[in-house]
């Protein structure tokens, strides 16, 4: 019988270093004979990635907060069922690029959505699907953002909210990491990439047991 896959999250502001330490991770556990999807959200299936068009692009207000957190879900639904979930039945451990705390944070937070409407919008679309561990890159909002513009990458419209945003981002994610302790573990992204990529994957052979 194959032993069942993890799922395990990466979240944190923009120019957090997620992505980057998302495939880091990968490369280490792959080293270790573990099977591994990479994913992100919004996206993650074919679907999810056409949704994903809709809310990346675009000026800063093309979408008020419900329309967004609406369609992140309907992205979230197609994603888990799509490929998350046939992943972990294979045993294969997931990693994703944001997940669901980042609607909380970014729409909840950031756009004022109340938190229990985004919690009946989850429990129909996705019930109490979660990951297994979600690690939250903290980093002071001033140079995340300075990092985010260095890298260029021009595609995200949330790079473009001013910087009350993305401080109601950071917050938001670190309440959710108080909230949930038992999932989520906070860790400073200021490091390195060498010494941030190590310090994660300690924190995820300590919750799995891996040598």
């Amino acid at each position: 019988m194959k032993k069942p896959g993890r799922f395990i999250s990466i979240e944190g502001g923009d120019g957090s270093g997620k992505s980057t330490q998302a495939k880091k991770l990968a490369v280490g556990l792959k080293k270790r004979g573990i099977a591994v999807t990479m994913t992100r959200e919004p996206g993650g299936s074919p679907g999810a990635e056409d949704i994903r068009t809709l809310l990346v692009n675009g000026k800063p207000g093309r979408w008020d907060g419900l329309s967004e957190t609406l369609l992140l879900y309907a992205a979230r639904h197609d994603h888990v069922e799509r490929t998350i979930k046939p992943a972990l039945e294979q045993g294969r451990w997931v990693i994703c690029d944001r997940f669901a705390d980042s609607t909380y944070a970014y729409q909840g937070a950031g756009l004022g959505i109340d938190r229990e409407t985004i919690r009946r919008i989850e429990s129909v679309s996705i019930d109490s699907f979660k990951p297994d561990l979600t690690i939250v890159l903290d980093l002071p909002t001033e140079e995340g953002l300075k990092r985010a513009e260095n890298r260029g990458a021009g595609e995200n419209r949330y790079e473009h909210f001013d910087r009350k945003f993305h401080e109601k981002l950071r917050q938001g994610y670190l309440d959710i990491a108080r909230k949930a302790r038992d999932r989520c573990v906070v860790i400073d992204a200021a490091k390195d990439e060498k010494t941030l990529a190590e310090e994660i994957f300690a924190v995820v052979a300590a919750r799995f047991a891996l040598k």
